[in-house]
């Protein structure tokens, strides 16, 4: 074998098969067989996750960093910040500004999703930093709710 410490190599009638499950929990479950919705916690959150459809076009969230299309924010909104009104003031609250792109899937254990503080967040992909600036009215609002945000003012 190629590896030092892979398994031996077993002919193709007993090969395993890869599950996200449990294998002791999967003792009465037949060969192949999976339930549609029975993943597992952590599986069913990275199934969730969003990220851009095109990479033309991309906008930041000026609050979180998160990355997609206009269309997307104007569809979906902003999974991170609900509370924003992405519908009609989409272009206010995300910018075209920004450096960098980071594949965030499981922001609990990510070192990269702590690094840029999104590790509260949802799965998906995050811009290193933003740049940007909330108006007034906005920046009073975050505050008064105890939010932070990631855009930075232009130097």
């Amino acid at each position: 074998t190629p590896y030092r410490d892979s398994p031996p190599a077993t002919d193709s009638s007993e090969a395993a098969t890869m599950s996200y499950y449990n294998d002791e929990a999967d003792v009465d479950r037949d060969e192949g067989e999976e339930e549609e919705g029975d993943l597992p916690p952590t599986v069913a959150v990275l199934a969730d996750a969003r990220v851009p459809s095109n990479m033309r076009g991309i906008r930041a969230c000026m609050r979180c960093g998160i990355l997609k299309t206009l269309d997307q924010f104007l569809e979906e909104g902003c999974e991170n910040c609900p509370f924003l009104d992405m519908e009609n003031k989409s272009t206010e609250y995300t910018t075209a500004f920004f450096e960098g792109q980071a594949a965030v899937m499981d922001p609990r254990q990510s070192w990269v999703a702590k690094w840029l503080r999104v590790d509260g967040y949802l799965p998906g992909v995050y811009a290193i930093s933003v740049v940007g600036q909330f108006d007034k009215e906005t920046q009073e609002e975050l505050e008064a709710g105890g939010r932070r945000w990631r855009c930075r003012p232009a130097s």
